[in-house]
């Protein structure tokens, strides 16, 4: 039977569900270890591969990151500040909420390209050498970021990961018409 009280209300949005009330954790407070924020993303990975395949469970996650992605750059970051100062900003925020270490490699104002790297990352570091670069989501996060930034459509390709034995995760990041 339908809920009454629910007939009208508006569809869920990630705003529905990243809002945090402070009472909510009162003994454990707003953060978790990187472990378990890693069985959430392993084992929601493995099960998309094993329901959709590999191709649709990259998309998924770049998508999601994407829209993670533009969440935090709307909501954490002064997006209305030149381009030296957005990265800085970028930098702090991104080392503030302990989601990575990001430095640029190179940036080309003419053409959008960016390489940048990440470390510290919750996704990967520390994992053992794998057969591919697995961060697919922070693929999404940086395109968010730098697309609502920008008012370009970027994306952002993962060429060097922990899990493929490097130890940085390397970014080519580009504006695709």
């Amino acid at each position: 039977m339908d809920n009454i009280f629910l007939k009208n209300q508006a569809p869920e949005t990630l705003d529905s569900f990243l809002s945090y009330s402070e009472g909510g954790r009162d003994n454990l407070g707003n953060t978790i270890p990187v472990m378990v924020y890693r069985m959430l993303e392993y084992s929601l990975k493995l099960e998309l591969v094993n329901r959709l395949g590999k191709e649709e469970q990259v998309e998924i996650f770049r998508s999601a990151g994407r829209m993670a992605g533009e969440y935090f750059a709307k909501h954490f970051l002064n997006l209305n500040q030149p381009l030296d100062t957005f990265v800085s900003h970028l930098q702090s925020t991104l080392e503030q909420f302990k989601i990575g270490i990001l430095r640029i490699e190179s940036i080309d104002e003419k053409s959008g390209k960016i390489i940048l790297t990440i470390s510290e990352d919750a996704d990967c570091s520390g994992l053992p050498v794998l057969t591919e670069t697995v961060c697919n989501y922070d693929e999404g996060f940086i395109s968010g970021i730098l697309s609502l930034y920008s008012n370009k459509h970027y994306e952002a390709v993962e060429v060097d990961c922990w899990a493929t034995g490097d130890r940085v995760y390397r970014f080519h990041v580009d504006i695709k018409e």
